[in-house]
């Protein structure tokens, strides 16, 4: 429901750094809450796309380029305009498995070791947009690892399946 908050500006609405508002290839850009924003060391925002039916990274494909393009650039200009941070100083990327299911964009500063930056949740979107461009339904077939606390859910959902 916080995400559907920002995205109706029900809920953070002067925290909004940028807005696309078109339905398809839009986002908002707002800085997270792990963000006291008064300092650029530990920089971190969160682009949260318009579009409600893409959950994950799994749910990608080449129509969606236009969006993550879009993401991509817009939010590194946003940056560099309110911020001073270009984007040759960011990390962005998108995790998998995410925190909450509805597509988002992680923005941090790229010295900052934020939560879950590491190679094994992280995929930068750069990353994203090549592999979609050169086959549209590459996450849809690729294995991809992702670690799991002991008392997260899907954990033991995976126990109960003997998959661990």
């Amino acid at each position: 429901q916080w995400v559907y908050n920002i995205l109706e500006k029900k809920a953070e609405a002067d925290r909004i750094v940028h807005e696309n508002p078109d339905p398809s290839n839009g986002f908002v850009l707002v800085p997270d809450l792990k963000w006291n924003q008064n300092q650029l060391d530990d920089l971190y925002l969160v682009a949260v796309v318009h579009r409600r039916e893409i959950k994950s990274l799994r749910d990608l494909t080449a129509e969606h380029l236009p969006l993550l393009r879009n993401v991509l650039q817009e939010g590194k200009e946003a940056i560099a305009k309110r911020f001073g941070v270009p984007g040759s100083q960011l990390r962005i990327y998108l995790h998998y498995q995410p925190s909450y299911y509805h597509l988002h964009v992680h923005f941090t500063a790229l010295g900052y070791d934020a939560p879950g930056s590491s190679v094994e949740r992280a995929h930068l979107l750069a990353d994203v947009i090549d592999n979609l461009a050169a086959d549209s339904t590459f996450y849809q077939k690729r294995a991809l690892t992702f670690p799991l606390r002991a008392d997260e859910p899907l954990f033991k959902k995976f126990q109960e399946a003997g998959k661990v």
